[in-house]
């Protein structure tokens, strides 16, 4: 937690929090509200626990690291009293629609959030703004920001904030702007007044949870994190379990099916952020294109974006399982050829498993 070396003499809190909500709005946040760091999470770190013990995260051990730190803000920055935290919506403009995208079989779908720069980059720099503004005003205090950074359970304190509720497949949804916002969060250590929580509003729905192609939420609010195509294509480094590889269609970096089916992001805002803008044309873009980057091309039309994190190789196999997905052609098998003996082991598999699937569609043809 950094601190400031001047000395802090705030006298009226309530007026301070107004003043940082109005800043907030300011430098670029949709809202922004206080959760008190020392509530009740009873409930959230027993479920927490519960989804760990039965290995739902997989194989992201970090989610497992930290024990009560992510439910418990002063056990990861002493002193902490209150999480302050911010959304920003990322929904482009004029984009190709996701559905048709997904539907068009040759093409590649990305989630709609990594289209334009990476988000912690931005979010990070925009709370560091917030946090030099409120020091020049009040003076001393601790504080850290995050943006899907650290052990924190965004979300979770993102709903004790008021910014929304967790809709049952886990995201956070605001009835004023659906889903399709980031989070982000400074912990402080200035006794602010609180927001209240909002209601939830899901109702009996069961959208989200019905159109999950590889059935990954299990049931309302509980995600097996092995199944969902975001963690498949991300968070994933070694071979795409084969049974997996044909529901995850042409989605080649995340998934937002839960998204787009969740009716409260009839009212999703775009984005006002310039950042967040499409690039390079990857809302609506071939998998052969893509699959005929070479590394170079791939370092550098992707600099600066989340979709640079997952490397190259995990990337040709991602998009390899797209391939072996897509109808059957000619272009295709050509593709995926091209690549049958490149260095990559990952890669290799996923290829030959691919080229598999054309085969077999065009005997399927043929028939």
């Amino acid at each position: 937690m950094q601190e400031n070396t001047s000395e802090n003499n705030v006298s009226d809190y309530a007026s301070v929090a107004l003043s940082i909500k109005t800043w907030g709005k300011e430098l670029g946040f949709q809202d922004i509200r206080i959760a008190d760091a020392h509530a009740d999470m009873t409930a959230i770190e027993s479920g927490l626990f519960k989804w760990l013990g039965e290995g739902y995260h997989g194989d992201m051990d970090y989610m497992a690291k930290h024990g009560t730190k992510r439910t418990r803000p002063a056990e990861l920055e002493p002193g902490t009293q209150r999480v302050i935290s911010v959304c920003m919506n990322y929904a482009p403009p004029s984009i190709k629609n996701s559905w048709e995208v997904i539907h068009s079989g040759d093409r590649a779908f990305i989630s709609r959030y990594a289209l334009g720069r990476d988000y912690h980059k931005v979010i990070r720099a925009r709370l560091q703004k917030l946090a030099d503004r409120m020091t020049a005003q009040i003076g001393t205090f601790q504080y850290r920001v995050f943006s899907d950074s650290a052990p924190v359970m965004e979300v979770a304190w993102a709903q004790k904030a008021g910014l929304g509720w967790r809709g049952k497949h886990t995201l956070l949804l605001n009835r004023q702007a659906g889903s399709m916002f980031f989070l982000g969060e400074m912990y402080v250590n200035l006794p602010l007044p609180v927001d209240e929580e909002t209601g939830n509003y899901c109702g009996s729905c069961t959208r989200c949870i019905d159109i999950c192609p590889t059935q990954a939420i299990t049931a309302p609010y509980r995600l097996d994190a092995r199944r969902c195509i975001s963690y498949l294509t991300i968070e994933m480094k070694d071979s795409i379990p084969e049974p997996l590889r044909p529901l995850i269609g042409n989605r080649v970096y995340g998934c937002d099916d839960c998204q787009l089916i969740c009716p409260w992001n009839k009212y999703a805002k775009i984005t006002r952020e310039a950042d967040f803008h499409v690039r390079n044309g990857l809302d609506d873009v071939s998998l052969i294109e893509l699959f005929g980057w070479d590394q170079a091309t791939f370092e550098a039309k992707l600099a600066g974006s989340a979709i640079r994190r997952i490397g190259y190789q995990q990337w040709l196999r991602n998009i390899a399982v797209g391939l072996g997905n897509a109808p059957y052609s000619t272009e295709i098998v050509q593709a995926l050829q091209g690549r049958a003996d490149d260095a990559s082991e990952l890669v290799r598999e996923h290829v030959q498993w691919a080229l598999q699937q054309q085969d077999q569609k065009r005997t399927a043809n043929q028939e």
